[in-house]
């Protein structure tokens, strides 16, 4: 077995400065911008467990579910116009985070936000009004053209503004408002369906123009970040922000950092083929095998569609939507341990003890779905404590994402990307994202009618892989200012034959020591 060099945050460059309550208050509201995302993660499986959602949009998927009794419980939701009404978003916002690329590097992150608001205002808007299913797909095409601008552009925002000491916590406030925005969501829809008349959907879906609103109106009173304005020319704007946010007159050493990495990257023509360079091959690598194993942890199967899993496993309506909302508090509960831990213990010590916490859980699940459904998918009442048994391992699941996966997913490729490709990466890292939420939301149901509780060991294989992965192939980034990140790849055992002394001299870092290198 190779070594694994494991480049860590001790001995490497601190500027000056401190976490002060300007930098604080900034990147919460820009966190924010996670609310829209959890939002609709956690609405869209609500309203689709709806009885009168089905019966106007989805009449076939309404008299397979109450009509027909005898339908096999794996496939009683099996429909690809519903499974579409779900997944149109991702493909939606796979297209924004694209053309977000270039207005993020050319306008600042900032503006960027501001369209992914507004986007998903109209979104909103448009779904609480819908008459047919064309309506509530227009609907979600909007919600993911802001989905694909904010994600773009708050985890950029949120690493750049952040001191390196804190920058994991900071970061994971836009994780934790995604864990937010759906308990929320499961909340508001536990109430809007006991509702008479059967209209809370369109409560549920409209709501969605609160989180709208709160990015929208936030990223107009946000600053930009000082990589930002250096970028597109303004350095004494620049440098003024810098000590605003880091509380000292002396930044210099950070400024001239900074300034040193704008001018490496306006040497780029064209970001995008720049990512192609052999010296760019392990972000590009993280970039898209992050978000890739991010997906295939399973963790949407059980948010998007937590109300009708449980429905499924024998919960009643309401007790399914309760249900939903225990695994929500779960979520946001688990994220605070991460933002506690991050930037202590390390991101890679998240992400084992979590694949291994998610491995494990996912086989006991498939385990006590398959004893119970077993191939047919038909079973009598689930005695409570069964269906408690179940809900127990699917929490302990939900909690090894939320302070691994889920956070770390959105933080590493954040961080890692220097100045001359971030916007063009981060990119790729949305879309990589959405392309997979988008397959992954479009075949669930299919796969659950097919696969039966096997889908759970599918991806039980996957958070293998996946921690594998992480164990051998991703070097600590811990306390390790952003702009000198690269000097993780020329100390990692595989990363190295990749990068030369010409790509980052001095270790790839301007002024500073090189890091210590452990061997595991």
């Amino acid at each position: 077995m190779p070594a694994v060099g494991i480049a860590t945050g001790g001995g490497g460059k601190e500027y000056a400065g401190k976490l002060t309550s300007y930098v604080l208050v900034t990147c919460i509201i820009a966190a924010m911008g996670g609310l829209i995302f959890g939002y609709d993660i956690g609405i869209s499986g609500g309203v689709t467990s709806m009885d009168s959602f089905l019966r106007k949009f989805f009449p076939s998927v309404y008299r397979k579910k109450e009509l027909d009794k005898s339908t096999n419980q794996y496939c009683q939701y099996d429909s690809q116009t519903l499974t579409m009404f779900t997944s149109s978003l991702y493909l939606a916002a796979l297209m924004a985070s694209i053309v977000a690329a270039t207005i993020t590097r050319k306008f600042g992150r900032k503006w960027s936000m501001l369209f992914g608001g507004l986007l998903f205002c109209a979104g909103a808007i448009i779904n609480a009004a819908a008459k047919a299913v064309w309506m509530l797909i227009l609907g979600r095409i909007f919600l993911g053209f802001g989905i694909g601008f904010s994600n773009q552009s708050v985890p950029l925002y949120l690493s750049e503004m952040a001191p390196s000491k804190f920058r994991g916590a900071l970061n994971i406030g836009f994780q934790l408002s995604i864990t937010i925005g759906i308990l929320a969501a499961n909340l508001l829809n536990y109430f809007f369906a006991k509702i008479k008349g059967g209209w809370g959907w369109r409560l549920s879906l409209g709501g969605a123009i609160v989180p709208a609103l709160i990015i929208t109106v936030g990223s107009l009173i946000l600053p930009d970040t000082p990589n930002s304005m250096i970028e597109r020319g303004q350095n004494e704007k620049a440098k003024a922000q810098l000590r605003r946010i880091r509380g000292v007159e002396d930044v210099s050493e950070e400024y001239n950092d900074l300034v040193v990495a704008s001018d490496e990257s306006k040497k780029i023509e064209d970001p995008w083929r720049n990512l192609l360079q052999r010296k760019y091959r392990p972000q590009l690598c993280m970039a898209i095998l992050i978000p890739f194993f991010q997906q295939l942890t399973g963790i949407n199967v059980i948010m998007f569609y937590a109300p009708v899993l449980f429905n499924t496993i024998g919960f009643g309506d309401d007790a399914s939507l309760i249900s939903a909302v225990i695994t929500g508090t779960v979520n946001v509960a688990a994220t605070c341990v991460s933002m506690y831990g991050v930037d202590k213990w390390g991101r890679r010590k998240l992400f084992l003890e979590g694949g291994t916490q998610m491995l494990i859980c996912q086989i006991v699940v498939a385990a006590c779905i398959g004893a119970k459904f077993g191939l047919n998918g038909n079973a009598d009442n689930l005695p409570k404590w069964y269906a408690i048994v179940v809900v127990i391992f699917i929490c302990t699941y939900v909690a090894g994402f939320a302070w691994s996966w889920g956070p770390l997913g959105w933080l590493v490729p954040s961080e890692i990307f220097p100045l001359e490709i971030r916007s063009a990466a981060q990119s790729v890292n949305v879309s990589v994202n959405m392309i997979f939420t988008f397959i992954v939301a479009q075949v669930f149901l299919t796969m659950l009618c097919h696969l039966k509780f096997g889908l759970f060991l599918f991806f039980a294989f996957f958070v293998f892989v996946m921690s594998v992965f992480v164990y051998f192939f991703l070097p600590e980034t811990k306390g390790i200012p952003i702009e000198e990140m690269s000097r993780v790849w020329k100390q990692h055992w595989y990363w190295k034959r990749f990068v030369t002394d010409e790509d980052y001299p001095n270790d790839g870092y301007e002024m500073s020591k090189p890091t210590t290198v452990k061997t595991v």
